[in-house]
């Protein structure tokens, strides 16, 4: 049988690399190593070659690796070895590609490329142990300038490995001589540091990183790693934070600001947004959060202000280059400055806030919120057909437009309509049972209340772990004053199932206020509130306060409601029957 030299496209590319580096026009190559070169690639070995690659495609990895990797020995050549460690890799035979890795740094000592495959084979092995040597050499051939970077990488290439502490062990060994250079010390220090805090060793990653700065007073890694502790509950992380201030750029300070604000240092936060407003008035950022801060805060001329300056200072980029953290930044802004216009009641403003919006993973929350604008001003059939009309990129997103149509129908009180609608919709979706909730909430309305609790009922039968159902049937008792005790337990139950949800510490405080314990509902009222600031949560926390006598402090809770949401039902029905002058 005759054999065709098929040439398979490594091979060809493997071929004219020799063939290329033979060329007789090139007197450089006429030293002994060329000619060992050329002879290297003779025909046999060619041939060797194209056999091993066949029997790749043929399923045969064993017979292709053996062959490969002798070429690879015979030659020295990088992509030889390269291939041969994924014909052992797509094989699953993390030995093997380990055996050719080696044999790659055999070869070429120098090569960075062969050196990380060792180490990342190791890894994916689980022999944290014997990564040491391939650590150290892989800072050891990184290059002077790169070394620093390296080094900070390290806790994202250990990442998967399940022995923290080994891991520890290991880089700490390995970085025994960047921790005594002035240049590289507190890169070292703060990577020990992030391991030790992986590790659950908080004490120690706190020391590290108080060395690390002692190191380098100006290095931003110490701080970096003060910031992950902060946000993990380290008080004394902060004065690591403090000291590297006066040196702070201003990415870290608003990192800084992000987890006070995850902290709930909201006071604090803000001082640094006013610096960064100062000092740095151009770093855009500063008011986009500065914005969302203050419309939670419900100071929406303020905040109306700041996101304006923060869409101006990134008109320029989002013309030119959309990233992603920009297209994100500018969507946050238009959707929060469409709900300052619908607050002060300018929906033609807030429905061309919400056309600009353009970022693919907001379009739709935008175009959501422009139906139920236009629902609002009567035209409830073109809301509900412009709803319809929305692209789904995912099942998430077609789930989303069934629920955002129910709640649109049942704010402009088409309670029937909404009804049939989710029949029908429960009818073509039977496992949805978000559906089966808000059938039961629009129950709720139409005041069948034996319907709703059978739904609810069945809903906590299906999803014994869903939190929503448990709330909803304990908050629609308790606020009919219905079977108390037995709303206290559903409620607990909720809370249980998603400690600290304010929605839902709102409904246990609720069903406390309606069994006559007021100073208890207040308390629980006021941490949800802080938690979470909503019309709905002020509503109740007003009342608890003016029926406790303490009005001046209830009107200043409802005016903050209606900051908030002035369209809001329960607090429009609170301040009607309570006769709260305003």
């Amino acid at each position: 049988m005759r054999i065709y030299p098929i040439v398979l496209p490594f091979v060809a590319a493997l071929f004219c690399s020799h063939a290329i580096a033979i060329e007789p026009s090139r007197p450089a190559v006429s030293s002994e190593t060329a000619i060992a070169k050329a002879s290297a690639m003779d025909a046999p070995l060619f041939y060797q070659i194209l056999i091993g690659e066949l029997s790749a495609r043929a399923q045969q990895p064993s017979e292709a690796f053996s062959m490969m990797l002798d070429a690879a020995r015979k030659t020295g050549d990088t992509a030889l070895f390269r291939r041969t460690v994924q014909i052992a890799l797509q094989a699953r035979s993390g030995e093997s590609a380990l055996q050719a890795a080696k044999a790659w740094t055999l070869a070429q000592p120098d090569s960075l490329e062969a050196n990380r495959f060792v180490l990342q084979i190791l890894l994916a092995l689980s022999r944290v142990a014997d990564t040491l040597e391939p650590l150290k050499k892989e800072i050891a051939l990184t290059p002077v300038e790169a070394r620093s970077q390296l080094i900070w990488s390290l806790p994202g290439v250990y990442d998967r490995a399940r022995d923290k502490q080994a891991v520890v062990t290991v880089v700490q060994k390995a970085l025994a001589k960047p921790l005594k250079q002035p240049d590289l010390a507190a890169t070292a220090w703060a990577t020990l540091g992030r391991l030790w805090q992986s590790a659950g060793k908080t004490n120690e990653a706190l020391g590290a990183a108080q060395k690390a700065q002692q190191s380098d007073l100006r290095s931003e890694y110490p701080a970096l790693l003060a910031l992950s502790l902060i946000a993990a509950g380290s008080a004394q992380a902060e004065a690591v934070v403090e000291k590297h201030l006066p040196f702070a750029r201003p990415e870290f300070r608003m990192a800084y600001v992000k987890v006070l604000l995850g902290t709930r240092r909201e006071a604090d936060a803000q001082v640094q947004l006013l610096y960064l407003q100062d000092n740095h008035p151009d770093y855009a950022d500063t008011w986009l959060v500065s914005g969302a801060l203050e419309l939670q805060q419900a100071q929406p001329a303020l905040a109306e202000q700041h996101l304006q300056r923060y869409l101006d200072l990134t008109q320029t980029a989002a013309s030119t280059k959309q990233t992603p953290e920009l297209q994100r930044g500018r969507s946050q802004a238009l959707l929060a400055m469409a709900q300052i216009a619908q607050q002060r009641k300018d929906i033609p403003a807030a429905l061309q806030w919400l056309e600009k919006v353009d970022n693919p993973d907001d379009v739709l929350r935008a175009q959501i919120r422009r139906a139920a604008l236009i629902a609002k001003q009567g035209r409830l059939d073109e809301a509900v057909q412009l709803l319809r009309s929305q692209p789904e990129r995912s099942e998430s997103d077609a789930r989303l437009k069934r629920s955002a149509e129910v709640q649109m129908l049942r704010e402009q009180h088409q309670l029937e309509r909404a009804r049939a609608t989710l029949e029908a919709f429960i009818a073509q979706f039977p496992d949805d049972f978000d559906l089966v909730y808000d059938l039961a909430m629009v129950h709720e309305k139409l005041g069948d209340l034996p319907e709703m609790e059978r739904l609810l009922r069945q809903l906590i039968a299906n999803r014994p772990d869903d939190p929503h159902a448990y709330n909803a049937l304990g908050y629609s008792l308790a606020d009919r004053r219905l079977r108390l005790p037995e709303a206290m337990t559903l409620i607990t139950k909720a809370l249980e199932l998603a400690p600290n949800d304010p929605f839902i510490t709102d409904s246990l405080a609720w069903a406390h206020f309606r069994s006559g314990n007021q100073s208890e509902a207040q308390r629980l009222l006021q941490q949800a509130f802080d938690a979470q600031p909503d019309a709905e949560i002020a509503a109740h926390l007003g009342e608890v306060l003016w029926e406790s006598d303490l009005r001046s402090q209830a009107i200043d809770i409802f005016k903050r409601g209606l900051q908030l949401n002035p369209d809001n039902e329960t607090l429009k029905e609170a301040l009607r029957r309570l006769r709260v002058p305003l």
